[in-house]
């Protein structure tokens, strides 16, 4: 059983910066990717990042490079998302997720990923 929670999620202004947790049950958390992922009113799940299972490997949706970092401390079987520069279309639900199925690198589609949190609001205006 994987249970995941995020949060940090609120509301901030366009420009300003916010930190997303992911805190992960299980003690074979370091073993597996995990997957940052949003989704806007009326809009599709849309990828965002994924770090490999020893954060080696770092992949970002195009639209946040340069913006957010994807990182993890498997020691607190945690994985953060650090928001900077938000912009108005950064609002929507993130959600954080697990790949316990090894899928081969890089895995992008939310279809990738076994299990999900439930999700936490961030709302980007001003």
């Amino acid at each position: 059983q994987v249970q995941l929670v995020e949060s940090g999620g609120r509301q901030v202004q366009p420009g300003g910066s916010l930190t997303l947790s992911c805190t992960g049950s299980g003690r074979a958390f370091g073993d597996y990717a995990m997957g940052w992922f949003r989704q806007a009113p009326g809009k599709e799940r849309e990828f965002v990042a994924v770090i490999s299972w020893n954060a080696y490997s770092i992949r970002y949706a195009e639209s946040v490079k340069g913006r957010f970092t994807i990182s993890r401390d498997n020691s607190k079987n945690t994985v953060y998302l650090q928001m900077n520069s938000l912009k108005p279309e950064d609002t929507a639900v993130y959600y954080c997720a697990q790949d316990t199925q090894y899928t081969a690198w890089p895995p992008l589609n939310p279809r990738d990923f076994d299990s999900w949190g439930q999700g936490t609001q961030v709302t980007v205006s001003s």
